[in-house]
């Protein structure tokens, strides 16, 4: 059953973004059943379920009902943020698939022409030409190699004990990362958005346990990969362990500009790869 002070603390979330210009997301991190940190807290399965199934497809009915008069240049629908891996939670492709075939046409029957994101499986990293069908953009994630940019990460359990990084040259899941394993890895991504299907990154950055010398030539690259590709991106995040604000990287010059100590180098190079051709 909805949770009306709930709902109205995401009207006033949307309100706030869009009344200052911005384009909105509007995404479910935790749905009925799944999320990426901590799905075993919740009561339900979203991959074997048909209960929690139906409870997400009923949310985004009721988000599509709820934001109806928003116009789609303002507001827009990313359905789960990073699903699990194949066989993960018992996930395949096809139950995927279905999921998301039901909610995107629930959600059409209400709001034709409301734009809609799908993020890769895998955590945001598999593409999914399976849906391609749907009229949506698909969101990919830019933290390869895992073993640089969530190096000493606490959370991430599978870059635990892994020796100091050096990039290009990393190892990590048998390559040796640079900016040509890069490409090869957004090959499947490149090849849906040939084919017309809108990609962007919905995430992407380096965690701050790495020198900043090391973080800026991989940012280099995944920058000049994702210019190259014509992809938009959102680094994560704007301040804090990840950020071009705070995340205290060794090695790093900052400068103040308007009212925030900003990472000088890795500014420039947003600055040059957001200029076009």
């Amino acid at each position: 059953e909805p949770d009306e002070l709930m709902l109205k603390m995401v009207d006033r979330c949307v309100e706030a973004v869009t009344e200052r210009g911005f384009h909105c997301s509007l995404n479910l991190h935790r749905a009925p059943g799944y999320c990426i940190n901590g799905a075993e807290l919740e009561k339900h399965n979203l991959w074997l379920d048909a209960e929690a199934q139906d409870a997400f497809i009923l949310q985004w009915q009721l988000f599509a009902e709820r934001f109806a008069t928003y116009n789609e240049a303002v507001l827009s629908f990313d359905l789960l943020n990073e699903p699990p891996n194949i066989g993960q939670y018992g996930m395949t492709r096809a139950i995927h698939k279905d999921l998301m075939e039901r909610t995107v046409a629930a959600i059409r029957a209400i709001s034709p022409h409301r734009p809609i994101t799908l993020d890769g499986l895998g955590g945001g990293n598999i593409a999914m030409p399976e849906l391609a069908h749907l009229d949506i953009s698909m969101s990919t994630r830019g933290y390869q190699p895992m073993a640089l940019t969530h190096y000493k990460a606490a959370w991430c359990n599978e870059t635990q004990g892994l020796p100091r990084p050096i990039y290009p040259g990393t190892e990590y899941d048998g390559l040796i990362w640079n900016r040509s394993s890069l490409l090869k890895h957004y090959e499947p991504w490149a090849l849906l958005s040939r084919q017309g299907i809108p990609v962007h990154v919905g995430e992407f950055g380096c965690y701050n346990r790495i020198d900043n010398k090391t973080a800026l030539l991989w940012f280099n690259d995944i920058l000049s990969v994702f210019h190259e590709l014509g992809w938009g991106y959102s680094l994560w995040n704007l301040i804090g362990d990840f950020g071009i604000i705070g995340h205290n990287r060794p090695g790093t010059r900052w400068e103040r500009i308007h009212s925030f100590y900003v990472d000088r180098e890795l500014y420039e190079l947003f600055r040059m790869y957001m200029k076009k051709e």
